[in-house]
């Protein structure tokens, strides 16, 4: 599926996010930095140590008590084939009266705005908070279109 907004593209592909071929990969990290399971677990482990080293420089230096919900950092790609990884926390579901859509349209806005800010072009995304955080797959896509959507009519 594939989606025109002004000069930029929206492609949805399903796959391994460490094999894609782009300029940044978005990392659904967890507070730490630290690696973890599913897509951070992986992407520290493909990207191999010096991902590890920027984010613990990362903690060292401007978040101590960690990556706030919402917000993003960037580092290398490591060995993986993307030259960046843009690291950002997604909210953990409550059932969705704790204000969850506001914090993931947040991961994904301050993402983009840390690939528009290195000039970055293709910038692939997993499905922020679905995984362990457990976002119902729906709904996070939803927020996720819309955020990205309204970031590429006003900045993109």
């Amino acid at each position: 599926m594939e989606i025109k907004i002004g000069k930029s593209v929206i492609k949805l592909i399903q796959g391994d996010i460490t094999e894609q071929d782009v300029d940044a990969i978005v990392n659904a990290a967890n507070p730490s930095l630290m690696g973890g399971g599913g897509v951070d677990g992986a992407i520290h482990r493909k990207g191999g140590p010096r991902i590890l080293e920027e984010c613990e420089k990362i903690r060292k230096t401007r978040y101590p008590n960690g990556l706030p919900t919402g917000g993003a950092v960037i580092t290398s790609g490591g060995t993986l084939k993307a030259k960046y990884v843009i690291h950002t926390v997604g909210p953990i579901w409550k059932g969705g009266g704790a204000g969850e859509a506001k914090l993931l349209a947040k991961a994904y806005e301050n993402s983009l705005r840390l690939a528009v800010k290195k000039g970055l072009k293709k910038v692939a995304f997993p499905a922020i908070s679905t995984g362990a955080y457990g976002y119902p797959i729906e709904e996070a896509s939803r927020v996720a279109l819309k955020a990205i959507k309204e970031f590429l009519e006003e900045d993109g």
